[in-house]
């Protein structure tokens, strides 16, 4: 841990300024349990706390974890958390909610979401991964709307969608199989688009790396793409351009800013 008695004497003793404590501060802050080392000030510095992978974690690391990060900040969010892990976890801390389609694991999001984050799913076989990104994304504080089960080989079911679609300030585009998903919406909407490659789908998807390629080789523009299965990936990303769009949203606005 920085030691911070030592900055503000230098602070006051006129040897260090303000600005260079403060990012001194920004940059060391950290707790170390012993076997992790929590970034607690990361939230002041890019704008959202550290996130727990859970899968692979002992219990007792785990929940130590999350003690402290509730202690410090009075939130915190899991991913990749198993049943039993979510039955331990619900069990010590019972602020936390736990959604076993997802494994994401965290104390309710904010009511007053901001700006709006698309999460778009081509199947039903996608949602695990969808509702990963849809709840982050709604965690971190984005206003998020649903759209699932809309993928090619149906376009009707799209086409229907293509306005509400428009409305969002980023699209969080989820497909397996060959995954066409991304490609198709790219040419309908100026909207930026993340997709995520799912590793859902028959012997020759290769667990994924079929969509991850296609995705990749979009001739479409305006699409980004995460790793297979990272819906967390694709949700921290889309709420950063959320974020833009909603400051810029307010600069334009002199009424919002009163």
């Amino acid at each position: 841990m920085v030691d911070t008695t030592q900055i503000l004497q230098a602070v006051k003793d006129g040897t260090l300024s303000i600005a260079a404590a403060k990012q001194q501060l920004q940059a060391a802050t950290f707790m170390d349990l012993g076997f992790a080392k929590l970034d607690l000030n990361r939230k002041s510095r890019t704008g959202m706390a550290e996130v727990v992978f859970c899968q692979g974690k002992a219990d007792d690391y785990l929940t130590a974890i999350f003690a402290r990060l509730l202690q410090e900040d009075g939130a915190a969010l899991g991913t990749r958390c198993s049943p039993t892990q979510g039955k331990l976890l619900t069990a010590d801390f019972p602020q936390l909610h736990y959604d076993a389609l997802s494994g994401v694991i965290c104390t309710p999001p904010p009511d007053n979401g901001q700006g709006s984050i698309a999460v778009v799913s081509a199947g039903t076989a996608d949602l695990k991964v969808a509702e990963e990104a849809a709840l982050v994304a709604a965690y971190f504080g984005a206003k998020v709307d649903r759209i699932y089960d809309i993928g090619v080989s149906g376009l009707h079911r799209l086409l229907s969608q293509v306005e509400r679609l428009r409305q969002a300030n980023v699209l969080i585009v989820v497909a397996g199989m060959e995954g066409a998903l991304p490609s198709v919406l790219g040419g309908l909407v100026r909207n930026p688009i993340i997709a995520v490659p799912t590793s859902v789908g028959y012997g020759s998807s290769l667990q994924g790396i079929a969509a991850l390629l296609s995705m990749l080789n979009s001739c479409a523009n305006g699409i980004s793409v995460v790793n297979i299965d990272n819906g967390f990936g694709a949700a921290y990303v889309a709420t950063q351009i959320n974020r833009l769009a909603c400051r810029a949203a307010d600069s334009e606005n002199p009424a919002a800013q009163a």
